[in-house]
């Protein structure tokens, strides 16, 4: 079963920026994780904890290391929704603080 995949606002401005190839590469892994997208056992995704610039718990990430892209990711149980919060290059703590201000600030 796959789960429904959603964007915020500014995750879709994310994706519109990026190139075509790179863009379609991206989608293609955001797909395959709303397949499976809860960490081992029981999935492929993989847990953001609390880091030293951010506090993610209960969010996921997708590592697109040859491209050196991340995803950061909420998982939404009541109806099964992935919704996609970021996606820029693979900078950690960019990512993860820009990731926090989403969460906890107006993006949606």
């Amino acid at each position: 079963m796959s789960w429904e995949i959603e964007y915020i606002r500014e995750a879709k401005k994310d994706l519109k920026k990026l190139d075509p190839y790179n863009r379609k590469l991206i989608l293609k892994a955001i797909e395959k994780t709303a397949e499976s997208p809860l960490p081992p056992p029981e999935g492929i995704g993989k847990s953001l904890g609390n880091h030293a610039s951010s506090r993610l718990s209960g969010f996921y990430k997708i590592k697109l290391r040859d491209l050196g892209y991340r995803v950061v990711y909420q998982l939404i149980r009541e109806g099964d929704r992935m919704r996609i919060i970021v996606i820029s290059v693979r900078n950690d703590e960019e990512v993860y603080r820009e990731a926090e201000r989403r969460i906890h600030g107006a993006g949606s």
